[in-house]
């Protein structure tokens, strides 16, 4: 029944991003740059009575019209402490929403993670929603998304798939793209087995050096209700950096 679920999940989203593909107007229709992008580079190295090492990069491109939303993200980051390993994450997520009005819309998302301190190889999450803005003015964004997805994971060298639920919110507000806030939150609780759940939150601040460059403040939480044997439930990172905008 699972596997049946997982083939009308994938057929579902490569069917609603084919769809996204076509519709999405060239630059030549909207004489507007075809994307919004940055990247991001932060660094911390101590010597003395501890040796460490962080170094975290990212990487986000969006493009938004009338009717079509997309955003594709990648970030990492590796740390060492006096030349032991104690950080080693990647993330990427792509996502493209279709506005069936000026604030309801449908998604399509796909997430790929890695944690190797946290003994997790792998974990894709992939699958189609509905999301609502309660608030989008140019200032200040407010939404919730809501849908199935698939999961598959390898943690602790077991693979596992699974549905689950996906639920989240996330909320930005800007001073004359100068200055931003913005904090994120989404939960996926497992279908079959109530004990098994993740979270995902993240809280922002962003200000502007000049035009391109920018001073960016960053915490991430990310909580597995069922860990790797030996490992914590709850990982919270605090990053700071610079970013480029392009």
């Amino acid at each position: 029944m699972t596997k049946y679920f997982f083939i009308a999940l994938a057929l579902v989203f490569f069917g609603f991003n084919s769809y996204a593909i076509r519709a999405v107007p060239t630059p030549a229709e909207t004489n507007k740059p075809a994307w919004d992008s940055n990247v991001s580079l932060g660094f911390t190295l101590t010597s003395g009575n501890s040796d460490t090492l962080l170094a975290t990069t990212g990487f986000k491109t969006h493009r938004n019209n009338l009717t079509n939303e997309w955003t594709i993200s990648l970030d990492g980051s590796y740390g060492e402490n006096s030349g032991e390993e104690n950080n080693e994450q990647a993330h990427g997520v792509i996502q493209y929403n279709h506005l069936f009005t000026k604030r309801a819309y449908g998604y399509g998302r796909s997430d790929a993670f890695h944690d190797g301190i946290a003994d997790v190889l792998y974990r894709f999450t992939t699958g189609p929603g509905a999301g609502y803005y309660f608030l989008k003015s140019k200032q200040t964004t407010l939404a919730a998304e809501a849908g199935p997805v698939g999961v598959i994971e390898k943690l602790d060298g077991e693979r596992k798939n699974y549905v689950a639920a996906r639920a989240s919110e996330r909320f930005e507000h800007k001073w004359d793209d100068h200055t931003r806030i913005w904090q994120d939150v989404e939960v996926l609780p497992q279908f079959d087995e109530e004990s098994n759940f993740l979270l995902n939150a993240e809280v922002g601040a962003e200000a502007a050096l000049t035009k391109t460059i920018s001073l960016r403040v960053v915490l991430q939480d990310n909580y597995v209700n069922l860990p790797a044997p030996g490992r914590k439930a709850n990982d919270i990172k605090v990053i700071s950096g610079l970013v480029y905008k392009f």
